[in-house]
């Protein structure tokens, strides 16, 4: 095979892979606190405690995958483009 194609190959595979774990797994850990929610502080003595809440994540110490995002994204468009006013469903 030629570069390209085994270029092209790669790129199906890893974007399926993605997609596949996007449906899966919608949401990832946080970035900034690791999935934990809040940040770790230490005490006088040294002693690791719960610090501040994560004001990226509210807490919850999840986010949603890119790859999710986009997808909700499409199909709120999409559902309000097609969606006819007035039809009973």
């Amino acid at each position: 095979m030629t570069p390209v194609l085994t270029a092209i190959a790669c790129l199906i595979v890893v974007t399926l892979g993605y997609s596949g774990l996007c449906v899966a797994s919608p949401f990832g850990n946080c970035r900034r606190c690791r999935g934990m929610g809040h940040q770790l502080t230490t005490d006088r003595k040294g002693r690791m405690k719960r610090g501040k809440d994560c004001r990226r994540c509210h807490a919850t110490g999840k986010r949603i995958r890119t790859g999710r995002w986009l997808y909700n994204r499409w199909a709120r468009i999409y559902r309000a483009g097609t969606d006819t006013p007035g039809a009973s469903r």
